[in-house]
């Protein structure tokens, strides 16, 4: 039997001053945008914030509905407006907050399965790794390279071959 290791970098920054100008202005922005979000039943709202390749900025939220498994993540809604506004454009940058009317929002928090999974098909389709920017309204934020670093051993369109 052969044992394999998975590991990665990531940074972490004690608050959203450490981060460079760029940095700070994106995930200020998605704290912002969690503002917007449809979150009658888990009062649990997230805000994401694109930087794209060719300079444009688009915002998506969570969207909840009664029929749980229909509510969208604020990733997925994000992705959903790049691949109609954008479709071939990459993604350089990522930044994700929340706030939570039941908790502090304190410390970063990473996107589900599902949007890590939806974040490394679209570095795939445009062949550019997306950066993550992740914090809370305060506390330590994390800076992760590439969102397929969140999914070792991806499903990929390879498969599908």
């Amino acid at each position: 039997m052969k044992e394999n290791k998975f590991e990665f970098n990531y940074k972490v920054y004690d608050s959203i001053s450490e981060l460079p100008e760029e940095s700070q202005w994106l995930l200020n922005e998605a704290r912002e945008v969690s503002a917007n979000a449809y979150a009658p039943y888990s009062n649990f709202q997230v805000g994401a914030v694109a930087k794209m390749a060719n300079g444009q900025i688009v915002a998506g939220s969570n969207q909840e509905n009664a029929s749980f498994p229909v509510g969208l993540c604020a990733e997925r809604v994000l992705l959903a407006s790049i691949s109609s506004l954008f479709p071939k454009v990459p993604i350089e940058t990522i930044a994700i907050s929340y706030r939570s009317d039941s908790q502090k929002s304190d410390h970063p928090i990473s996107p589900c399965g599902i949007c890590r999974q939806s974040l490394q098909e679209f570095e795939g389709r445009v062949n550019h790794p997306v950066q993550l920017i992740l914090g809370g309204m305060e506390g330590p934020v994390y800076v992760i390279d590439s969102a397929s670093r969140l999914l070792p051993l991806a499903f990929t369109s390879e498969e599908l071959r």
